[in-house]
């Protein structure tokens, strides 16, 4: 069972990180959002399934538990006798794995309450001079922007910052937000592709806020007027706790979605470049199955063999 681990565990993960880096940007972003959050989740599952069936077998080839259940613990460990650490690591590793994911989803359905249990209003203007502005998810929803932020826009940059914060709010961009947040909390060879959805969920804000105002130039100003007046304060303009996405965008990424705004790219011949992590996902759930077939037909034989 040992490739199992192997494969699922220390090899795909990586994986879908460098062809994450490959899809950059030659995807539209809310498809390549999609492709890479769900199959991030996918390759995450399996990740953990794996390790619960390795920790399955650890506690089966306990000698007390092999002689109540009625086989033999010799015959379940000697199938990883070349590796007996695995097995247990397998355990520390799931027990790390359900708290992450727990505090994970624990954050993500706090903001999702505080969504629920309020109701502002469409638009909510805080007088704070400090720049922010962030979607708040819910039932509909609402946009955050405080006095500093709206103090720094003209008038049709505001409007577009407004239509990117309401393009989150349609485009139900929390959820993938969640979906890939949860994936890097299962597997920290994930982190790097849950900041790589946050980037493209901007992007497709972006885009969909400047189909709405009519000018890619002016969402590009707004873009850089925030980000000016967020620089070195250590915060993003959306970046509180209770903004809708765990946003931590990395320095260098404003002037690249600036950039695409104000050079549109098309997206011929890419419409393929989805089954790439489509594929990868496909391939670590497939081992994990093999892994749990592996793991009845081992204690299907220690079973006889008591």
């Amino acid at each position: 069972m040992f490739d199992h681990f192997v494969w699922s565990v220390v090899v795909v993960p990586p994986l879908v990180v460098l062809v994450v880096r490959l899809l950059a940007d030659r995807l539209p972003p809310s498809t390549a959002a999609r492709a890479v959050a769900w199959s991030a989740a996918v390759v995450a599952a399996a990740s953990t399934v794996n390790l619960l069936l390795f920790a399955m077998k650890a506690v089966a080839q306990v000698p007390a538990v092999a002689h109540a259940a009625g086989w033999s613990a010799r015959v379940v460990t000697a199938d990883t006798a070349a590796e007996p650490w695995v097995p247990w690591l397998s355990v520390a590793l799931l027990a790390a794995v359900a708290v992450s994911v727990t505090l994970r989803w624990r954050r993500h359905r706090d903001v999702l309450a505080l969504g629920r249990s309020a109701d502002p209003g469409p638009l909510v203007v805080l007088p704070d001079p400090e720049a922010k502005a962030f979607a708040v998810p819910g039932r509909p929803g609402y946009v955050v922007v405080t006095t500093g932020m709206r103090s720094l826009l003209t008038d049709r940059q505001f409007d577009a910052l407004i239509a990117h914060e309401h393009a989150h709010l349609t485009g139900r961009h929390h959820r993938l937000a969640r979906l890939s947040g949860l994936a890097a909390a299962a597997h920290p060879a994930l982190w790097w592709v849950a900041r790589h959805v946050d980037y493209l969920l901007e992007r497709a804000a972006d885009e969909q806020a400047a189909t709405e105002v009519g000018s890619r130039r002016t969402v590009a100003h707004a873009i850089g007027a925030a980000a000016l007046a967020t620089a070195g304060t250590g915060a993003s303009a959306a970046g509180t706790g209770r903004s809708m996405l765990h946003v931590a965008i990395p320095a260098g990424i404003v002037p690249r979605r600036v950039s695409l705004l104000l050079t549109p790219r098309t997206w011929r011949g890419a419409r393929l470049l989805p089954l790439l992590p489509a594929g990868l996902a496909a391939f670590s759930v497939a081992w994990s199955v093999e892994a749990a077939l592996d793991l009845v037909e081992l204690l299907m034989a220690a079973h006889n063999a008591r």
